[in-house]
């Protein structure tokens, strides 16, 4: 919300500077986000009547303007602008001015004639982004005025960002008592007297869903002015929040909104039909919004309706088939309470979000709407006439919000705020505070205003004083407390540990959405149908994620587009995978990389991260469970990797991952540089370790042996290594392969594995006999298991 603070100081002012203001609204938990002036530098900017006006001799849209300044004489300027009129005030640009953008004013000749200023427009003074001609004045603007000073320019506007249970300070009302009850001020609310009716006419209005529009006020305005402007002061106001002026009628009613926090809207009488109805949608239902866009709405949305059909989304946004125009005559003023309950989410249903949804989600007072009709009244009497009808009000007591009373105790106060705050002070505190206040032996009963939809329970109640009192004046205590050793599993791996792992081996960690654009989780997991979302946040965040990688490659896309060619990433969480039986949410850990192996140094030479790189970087983490040689990694084929390049992680017979390159056609899917890899593990398997247990050492030597051994090419060295490891026997402590060996020498098809064989007995010395004769039944094994020979 963006307030002008000159406009806060009408209704109470604090004494603060505009910086303590902004401090004191930010601890008492309205932050404000920024504080901007309400127009940019500029100077030597006056007030200009038009006294003259004649046609440039040489320019066909060029005029001649005779200007009067508050001099002496006259001013001759040049002017194009198509709405400059004789009698009209407007800014005026002295010779000397400075305007924004550092555009300086000097003497000229346009088309040879003398041009001694400029008539401004508002775009030029930097107060709108876009003008059709010179900014009017009052036309009781004395010439030579400063400008900044008629217009009250040199104010600050400040913006507040409101968390979602604060709607009470969605109108200038709500802003102006928090301020008085932090500075302690006197809070004077804004007198609304009750416009008399001058006609008899009414409309009737009916409720068909009360509980979700339990009031609902309306009044007729014949005979109003279409040809009236809205007065600068209030179009200035206007400006200041943000909003745009789109004369009278409008103006209006997003005036009393940013005074009151009240949403109103216009209706034009002559286009509705029989009497209001407010009530759910129906089949058929069709409505074209002010927009543009037409939406047929679900039975759950709330609309108001006459008996032609739809006339608007209520509180949301009205319907073009009711709305006002430059023709319209007589209106039909809506001051309504939904309940928040009924329009939360619906805006954003439709991809709307408008001011009115906004504060209605949020609550919206519900004793405010007939303070609001009579203030809108009242306005638009006075700048565009008409004759105003009796108020109708339609009414369902029973589903009003109820005004709750909450007892407060001086001691549940001292308990939560660690501190003793004085009766006097807590009373004055919740009266400052608008709270209806009744003292008793032993608290307070307290009954919150209609506004404050927020305070419900006693710790509500402490909050607020905690808010007013200050946040700084609270002790800071440390708590007492017993300390208590959390129980250390030894059969589970941490996932600080696992995290911590990554991050030694130069990961970063990345945090995604659950949620996953609908494309790329089709790209990276085409065999699964994921959950979709009823109310997505937006298109691309539509699906829960069956996978990490959509989120992780992302990142990586957003990286690589910020000049990050060496990107190392991980994440954990949660994937959801839709099953006969339901959701199964299981945790995993991904990661991904690309580009260079090492970080750029002088010691080793530059070359790009490969399969086996990041293979590493996983077996780091199977190591932590006790038994690495528990999983193995299978060459296997995944839709979402390189053919050739990938492979099935498996420890037992249950698959528990995926590595390998991500597939060409992804890389160009998430628009990708590089060759890139990735990672996926389940948490469950990673973290199931084995008790650490004491193992018997030797006091006697090992023995090694190395062997070469020619395979087929099928053959995998880990059947290899399980096979000796199986069959090997009690002496049998380690082996290693440490060399693989294609070329001269060995056939075609076929590979040479070169192995070391460790050998060790816990009672004696191993004998060449007895190292000899292992060796030879490991080789005659693996002959009959693989068809191994002896490679001499």
């Amino acid at each position: 919300m963006k307030i002008s603070e000159q406009w806060l100081r009408d209704w109470v002012d604090s004494g603060w500077s505009t910086t303590e203001l902004a401090a004191r609204l930010t601890m008492a938990g309205l932050e404000v986000d920024s504080i901007e002036p309400a127009a940019p530098a500029f100077s030597k900017v006056v007030v200009g009547r038009v006294i003259g006006l004649i046609q440039h001799p040489d320019a066909d849209r060029l005029r001649v303007a005779t200007v009067d300044v508050g001099e002496t004489e006259p001013l001759q300027i040049v002017c194009g602008a198509p709405n400059v009129t004789v009698g009209m005030c407007a800014p005026t640009a002295l010779i000397g001015a400075v305007l924004p953008g550092d555009f300086k004013i000097k003497p000229s000749k346009l088309r040879g004639v003398q041009s001694q200023g400029m008539l401004c427009s508002a775009k030029e003074l930097g107060l709108a982004e876009n003008a059709d001609g010179l900014l009017p004045l009052p036309a009781d603007s004395r010439p030579g005025q400063n400008v900044r000073e008629l217009l009250a320019l040199d104010d600050a506007l400040i913006e507040i960002e409101l968390t979602p249970n604060r709607g009470d300070c969605l109108g200038m009302a709500g802003i102006a008592r928090e301020v008085a009850a932090l500075s302690g001020q006197e809070f004077q609310a804004l007198p609304v007297e009750a416009v008399e009716p001058t006609v008899d006419t009414v409309f009737p209005v009916v409720l068909r869903d009360p509980a979700d529009c339990p009031r609902y006020i309306g009044r007729v305005i014949q005979g109003v002015n279409p040809a009236a402007e809205t007065p600068l002061w209030m179009q200035e106001r206007l400006r200041r929040a943000g909003v745009r002026s789109l004369g009278p009628l409008v103006d209006v009613t997003n005036y009393v909104m940013l005074e009151l926090g009240q949403p109103m809207h216009a209706f034009d009488l002559g286009r509705l039909t029989g009497g209001i109805e407010v009530r759910r949608a129906r089949p058929g239902d069709r409505l074209e919004l002010l927009n543009g866009v037409v939406v047929e709405p679900d039975a759950e949305t709330l609309l108001i309706t006459d008996q032609a059909g739809s006339l608007a989304l209520a509180g949301i946004m009205g319907g073009e088939i009711s709305s006002c125009t430059d023709a319209t005559r007589d209106v039909f003023l809506e001051s309504a309470f939904f309940s928040p309950a009924s329009i939360a989410g619906r805006a954003r249903q439709y991809g709307l979000q408008t001011d009115s949804s906004y504060r209605f989600e949020r609550g919206v007072d519900w004793q405010l709407q007939r303070r609001a009709a009579e203030r809108a009244t009242r306005l638009l009497i006075e700048m565009a006439g008409g004759q105003p009808g009796p108020i109708i009000e339609a009414v369902s007591p029973d589903h009003l919000p109820v005004q709750a009373t909450i007892r407060l105790r001086p001691e549940r106060i001292r308990k939560l705020l660690g501190m003793d705050v004085s009766g006097a002070e807590i009373e004055n505190i919740l009266r400052r505070l608008g709270m209806t206040v009744t003292a008793e032996t032993d608290g307070w009963l307290v009954t919150p205003p209609s506004s404050r939809f927020d305070v419900s329970l006693e710790a509500d109640l402490i909050e607020e004083i905690a808010r007013i009192y200050g946040y700084e004046r609270v002790p800071s205590n440390r708590p007492l407390t017993r300390l208590a050793m959390s129980p250390q599993a030894e059969g589970q791996v941490s996932l600080e540990r696992l995290t911590a792992t990554l991050v030694q081996r130069g990961f970063q960690e990345a945090i995604t959405y659950s949620f996953v654009d609908p494309s790329l989780q089709k790209a990276i997991d085409p065999e699964r149908e994921p959950l979709a979302l009823s109310n997505p946040i937006s298109a691309d965040l539509a699906v829960m994620r069956t996978s990490l990688w959509p989120g992780l490659l992302k990142a990586l896309s957003y990286n690589q587009k910020r000049q990050q060619p060496r990107v190392r990433l991980f994440e954990h969480g949660l994937n959801f995978v839709p099953t006969d039986n339901g959701l199964q949410q299981d945790g995993y850990l991904g990661g991904v990389v690309t580009g260079a192996a090492l970080p750029e140094q002088w010691g080793t030479p530059v070359r790009p991260v490969d399969f086996f790189d990041l293979k590493a970087d996983v077996e780091a983490l199977l190591v932590l469970t006790g038994e690495p040689e528990a999983f193995r990694f299978v060459a296997a084929q995944q839709s979402a990797l390189h053919p050739g390049q990938s492979a099935r992680i498996e420890r037992g017979e249950l698959i528990v991952g995926w590595i390998g390159a991500l597939h060409p056609h992804l890389v160009r899917t998430f628009d990708l540089e590089g060759d890139v890899f990735v990672f996926e593990l389940r948490l469950s398997a990673l973290q199931a370790a084995c008790v650490p247990s004491f193992g018997e050492l030797s006091r006697f030597p090992a023995s090694r042996r190395d062997i070469a051994i020619v395979v087929d090419e099928a053959v995998t060295a880990y059947a290899i290594y399980r096979y000796i490891r199986e069959r090997g026997g009690r002496l049998l402590r380690d082996v290693r392969i440490f060399d693989v060996y294609r070329g001269k020498g060995v056939s075609e098809g076929r590979k040479s594995l070169a192995l070391g064989l460790i050998l060790q007995d816990f009672s004696r010395n191993l004998t060449d006999q007895i190292v000899e004769e292992t060796v030879s039944g490991i080789i005659a094994g693996l002959t009959e298991q693989f068809g191994a020979t002896l490679r001499v």
